[in-house]
């Protein structure tokens, strides 16, 4: 069985999961698992790797490139290539909601700026001036504005005025930004998923984005309640690895940010105690899905749990 790695920065996760691997055998097989190597990719390269971990492509996108024509080859990705080019957080918002698990009220907005190319005959399908006060009505303050993809607390602007939001705006160029309800949390929880079915909810401070080792800083009953809604939102999402965040308001987790494919496994960051859960994690998951007996099922699986009418099937 041969692994490869896709990696930027980080040092102990790849290592450390090389390492694993490299002394693993799966479906009877010794594993090799090295970091990738590319140069100019053909359009049908052959099968090179079973299996490639994906961890850098957001960033370098040649990478993604050669993971979706691995992925023809036979080659399963982690995170599949396909739904990561394709989700963002305002589709990930309307289907939670559709599945059952709180978010705060969200809306979309058209961009403050736009290409110089294009002519007034290009906005006939934008209403202007925008409606600002039934968003503010809808959304209420304190509110965030926040790029509808992106991640790592880029282009998060916290306000809690029309002044403010209007200041922020002015910033955002021709990203595509939205506005969500702000949740005064009284606790906050961001869970690592990974295999969909492993999920390790952690105390988390967003205000020096650090986890805690707290084991009694969450009820028997929230814990459950996170580790449902993680699963429900990385299944039908598709996502191999994944984290989802939780600003918990009277009792009520609510989902603030759960598209993650490329989550902080960096040991600093997560602790030791929860890098060695992620390392075996991830090491069995590997071995559940190369020794299974047929392909998986395609991943964004969404349409399946949701019926012609919207209404929601259960997760099993």
């Amino acid at each position: 069985m041969k692994i490869g790695i896709f990696a930027g920065l980080e040092r102990a996760f790849p290592g450390t999961l090389m390492d694993r691997l490299n002394h693993t055998t799966i479906a009877g097989e010794p594993v090799k698992a090295e970091l990738i190597k590319l140069g100019a990719v053909r359009e049908a390269p052959p099968k090179e790797y079973d299996l490639i971990i994906d961890r850098i492509s957001h960033e370098l996108y040649l990478y993604r490139v050669y993971c979706k024509v691995a992925a023809l080859s036979g080659t399963y990705i982690i995170n599949n290539p396909f739904w990561f080019s394709a989700d963002d957080k305002f589709f990930g918002t309307a289907l939670a909601r559709r599945l059952g698990v709180p978010v705060p009220r969200t809306v979309i907005l058209p961009s403050k700026a736009y290409p110089a190319t294009l002519t007034p005959h290009s906005f006939r399908n934008l209403e202007y001036p925008l409606d600002w006060d039934a968003v503010f009505a809808e959304i209420g303050f304190p509110a965030f504005l926040k790029q509808h993809m992106g991640g790592g607390w880029a282009n998060v602007y916290k306000v809690h005025n029309p002044d403010e939001l209007f200041k922020a705006y002015d910033q955002t160029g021709e990203l595509v930004m939205m506005l969500q309800e702000g949740i005064e949390f009284e606790k906050f929880i961001r869970c690592l998923i990974i295999g969909q079915k492993h999920v390790m909810p952690i105390k988390y401070d967003p205000g020096r984005r650090c986890y805690e080792i707290d084991e009694g800083y969450m009820s028997a009953e929230l814990r459950d309640m996170v580790i449902d809604y993680s699963t429900r939102l990385t299944t039908a999402l598709g996502y191999d690895m994944n984290s989802a965040e939780f600003a918990v308001r009277d009792g009520i987790p609510y989902a603030i940010d759960f598209t993650n494919p490329g989550p902080d496994f960096d040991p600093q960051s997560i602790t030791p105690y929860y890098f060695d859960w992620v390392i075996d994690r991830f090491v069995e998951t590997i071995t559940e899905i190369l020794e299974r007996p047929k392909p998986p099922e395609a991943p964004a699986r969404w349409r399946n749990l949701l019926d012609n009418d919207g209404a929601v099937y259960p997760v099993k």
